[in-house]
């Protein structure tokens, strides 16, 4: 039994804990077996706690043995937390040397609800450095593997906790979004991943409390383990100003829904603003037909993104400067160029850019209210490019045009995140060279249950997402 625990659904676990017929012990021993097999090869988990994890499990055991107070609804699963999520007592990196030994003394809010709700903590996913860019490498701890593909980039930011899900090494993961840290990974390793919307998930702390670009999220194999992990994520907290009232325990309704009448809208290159490679509108626009089949009208179309592109870098380098631009003085020697560069690109920022990006992101929101006025969901591709050379910072070209900078390939992502709705990440295939692609679902803001129930319908009529990948060896 346990040698299958790896792959099952963390909905179906929680079940089993719940009826003991496992124990969080079992659970936990299996994981950790699996990571010790396969981590070496994909370089997903960087931090790990093999006996305290043993020992919370044995609590959770105990206290369930004995009937102590309601049964949380991750009781027993085993998580690795996002290095650039604190985590007290258990070294917090952010995949920079200048924090190779941080140890913080908090848990941040994300990571204390997860736990609150019954995970287990086991340790850290890769990031990589300071979460910025969306390929996971960094000097502390390497490269994380695409585990379809070990010569491959496995996405990023959260790079470390899609590798770990594809691979069985954690039935669920936690992460984080500004330009489609929760999304790229999650389609480069054939798992779900959701950018929820603004406020959905609260940060805290963080140095703006304000900011809803960047949001925290759940990953997992499938959508309804997916929101499960949102379940226990959500809800508000007065010291987040932008925190929705919707308590967390919403997403754990069943996902089922029939989606016929609902009116589709598919941007394969949203609106020419962001051209993707042949090889993936070739896969996404083979499982258009499921869409129809499933009832839905779909029609070629996209919100007016004028703008949008000037807009997300402006904000994005505004916020590393904000977070990060003491340390480009102190210390900016130790920081990867492009990610020094982009610090500094904040630093010249005007009050008039600034100021242009904040009206040219009002106008965004509401022209997309408009549009979904007559759509009720946009489906777009995740990644412009199937997962590239592991070895390269980003791709060269998208779509046959080169690249600048590490940002160029991201924008079938970043351009939805100044939009503030939210956005699913569902395996949708595959090249002819066996690398996953995922579909992008995107909803009007705070629909974030109904993109759940339409990539759960997705999901159930394709099943992408349950071809694992050959486990690697190192």
């Amino acid at each position: 039994m346990t040698d299958a625990l790896h792959y099952l659904d963390a909905t179906d676990l929680a079940a089993r804990l719940r009826r003991r017929d496992l124990s969080a012990r079992e659970v936990v021993r299996a994981h950790l077996d699996r990571i010790e097999q396969v981590n070496p090869a994909v370089n997903a988990v960087v931090t790990l706690d093999p006996e305290g994890a043993l020992a919370e499990a044995a609590r959770a055991d105990e206290r369930l043995a004995h009937g102590e107070g309601d049964i949380p609804p991750l009781h027993g699963l085993p998580i690795a937390f996002k290095d650039t999520h604190l985590t007290r007592g258990m070294r917090t990196t952010y995949g920079s040397p200048l924090f190779r030994n941080h140890v913080p003394d908090q848990d941040e809010l994300l990571v204390d609800r997860l736990r609150q709700a019954g995970a287990i903590r086991l340790g850290k996913t890769n990031v990589p450095e300071f979460a910025a860019g969306s390929h996971t490498f960094n000097p502390v701890f390497g490269t994380t593997r695409n585990p379809y593909d070990t010569t491959r980039s496995a996405g990023g930011s959260s790079g470390g906790a899609a590798a770990a899900l594809a691979t069985g090494l954690l039935p669920l993961a936690d992460g984080s979004d500004m330009g489609g840290s929760l999304r790229n990974p999650a389609s480069f390793c054939n798992v779900v991943g959701l950018r929820p919307t603004p406020g959905r998930v609260p940060a805290y702390p963080a140095v703006d409390l304000w900011d809803t670009l960047a949001v925290p999220g759940p990953m997992g194999r499938t959508v309804a383990d997916t929101a499960l992990a949102l379940s226990a994520m959500a809800g508000p907290d007065p010291r987040c100003p932008t925190s929705l009232e919707t308590p967390g325990d919403a997403f754990r309704a069943p996902l089922d829904r029939d989606l016929r009448g609902l009116r589709l809208a598919w941007a394969p290159d949203l609106g020419g603003h962001a051209p993707a490679d042949p090889e993936v509108l070739a896969v996404l626009e083979a499982q258009l037909p499921v869409f129809t089949g499933l009832g839905c009208h779909l029609d070629l179309a996209c919100p007016d993104l004028t703008g949008a592109d000037e807009t997300f870098r402006t904000l994005r380098a505004h916020a590393f400067d904000l977070a990060l631009g003491a340390l480009l003085d102190s210390a900016g020697q130790a920081l990867k160029p492009s990610l020094a560069a982009n610090i500094a690109q904040g630093r010249r920022l005007t009050t008039d850019d600034l100021h242009a990006a904040t009206a040219a992101r009002s106008r965004l929101h509401l022209s997309t209210v408009d549009f979904f006025s007559r759509y009720d969901l946009l489906l777009a591709p995740v990644s412009q490019v199937a997962p590239f050379d592991a070895e390269q910072e980003y791709p060269e070209a998208v779509a046959g045009r080169p690249t600048e900078s590490y940002l160029d390939w991201m924008r079938s992502c970043y351009l939805i995140s100044v939009l503030g709705v939210p956005a699913l990440s569902v395996p949708a295939g595959f090249t002819p060279g066996g690398l996953p692609v995922g579909i992008q679902l995107i909803g009007p803001p705070r629909a974030d249950l109904a993109v759940l129930q339409a990539g759960h319908a997705f999901e159930g009529a394709t099943r992408h997402g349950r071809r694992h990948p050959t486990p690697p060896t190192a």
